[in-house]
Order: C-alpha cells, then structure tokens, then sequence
C-alpha cells in the first residue's frame, strides 16, 4: 500500500446552477440559428486553416503573423474573385501557396455565410 503523501487526488468543483443557465441558454440560441453540423463544420475548416498557414509560413503558433482570411466574405464572391483574393493575402509567403488555396476553396464549397446573430 501506498503512503498517504505519494497517493494522487483529483477534486472536482461543481459548478452552481446560476452559472450554467446564461451558458446553456446562449449556446441554445446560436446552436438553434445556426446548425450544429455548419458550425462542426466551420471549425474544421478554421483549425485546418490555421495549421496550414503556420505551416506556409514556417513559424511556431506563438510566432504566426495575423493573416486575415475571412471565410464569410469569401463566401460572397464568385469562385475566380475568390482565389485572387486568397493569393492576394498570402503573397507575403515564400511557400507555394497554390495548395492550400486550392483544398481551402474545396473546403469552403459546402459552408454557408454566417450572419451575425441579431439581437432582439
């Protein structure tokens, strides 16, 4: 048997029921007008994104410059404005980039745009 000094504990603190309620309902309202698949979906494109830039641009996360690529935005152009704009933001990297616009424009065929939610 283990002493008592080298036995591991874990502890767990439950969170009271005041602070669950404005979390659930606010994650209820943006689950409800947007599906929870598109916003599965949106997040694998964004992580995926943020991999591959870092890797375009050969720097630690920490290190990443902010290259602003809005998919909502690249969603309201047609499909030649959409690749000129994406080749336009990554000219600054010494990789190839003709890859990563061609999967991310793959990628963003089945997206639909997100509106910001309105408040009532």
């Amino acid at each position: 048997m283990a002493e008592p000094s080298t036995q591991s504990r874990v502890y767990f603190q439950a969170a009271s029921k005041e602070e669950e309620q404005p979390t659930h309902r606010k994650m209820g309202k943006f689950t409800v007008k947007y599906d929870r698949k598109d916003l599965q979906k949106r997040l694998e494109v964004e992580e995926w994104m943020d991999v591959q830039i870092r890797q375009l641009l050969g720097c630690k996360e920490e290190e990443t410059p902010v290259l602003e690529i809005d998919v909502d935005e690249l969603l309201e152009l047609p499909d030649e404005k959409q690749r000129s704009k994406l080749q336009a933001i990554l000219q600054g990297c010494c990789k190839p980039t003709d890859d990563f616009i061609n999967e991310l424009l793959i990628r963003i065929k089945g997206l639909r745009k997100m509106t910001t939610p309105q408040k009532k």
